[in-house]
């Protein structure tokens, strides 16, 4: 499989034409796997989360292969006396898995919100046990692996192990 090179690889803000793109990371099964949310079965649903969710985030970006869409990753800040904190999560179009897509977009992601964040310390990303490919993505960005969270969210209705990693400002 061909990996793509750095410059293939962009963020830009998310836009509503990009929808069309997010009902397909958004239906599909493997994706979703390790998510919050269920694999949508429906155009409209996939649409409406993605307007009401990811285009309402603080910082938003589409994650780009040679200016197309193929995922969005997005940081949310943390408020009061954790305002030096805040999380990452992406997602990436299962055709573009072990490409190095998410890693470039993540290390971008990281790059950019430290600089435009000068309050920020500290970016953490949460990624479950089981998702090792998630794991080695935010490792070879350089984020490191802190410790087991248990029991942590839920998946399907259950609660889940994760894994909490994170990068320094310094």
């Amino acid at each position: 499989m061909e990996k793509y090179s750095d410059s293939d690889i962009t963020l830009r803000p998310l836009e509503i034409t990009d929808a069309d793109a997010a009902v397909l990371w958004y239906s599909d099964e493997n994706v979703s796997k390790f998510c919050s949310w269920e694999a949508f079965t429906t155009r409209e649903s996939a649409m409406d989360h993605f307007t009401k969710t990811d285009m309402s985030r603080a910082w938003s970006r589409a994650i780009c292969v040679a200016g197309r869409a193929v995922g969005s990753i997005n940081v949310n800040p943390f408020s009061g006396n954790d305002r030096c904190r805040a999380e990452l999560g992406y997602v990436v179009a299962s055709g573009y898995w072990g490409r190095g897509v998410a890693t470039r977009a993540v290390k971008l992601a990281a790059d950019a919100v430290f600089a435009e964040w000068g309050h920020l310390e500290r970016l953490e990303a949460v990624v479950d046990v089981e998702n090792a490919a998630s794991q080695r993505v935010v490792e070879k960005a350089g984020f490191v692996r802190e410790g087991v969270l248990r029991k942590y969210y839920l998946l399907n209705g259950k609660p889940r192990d994760a894994l909490i990693f994170s990068l320094l400002s310094t």
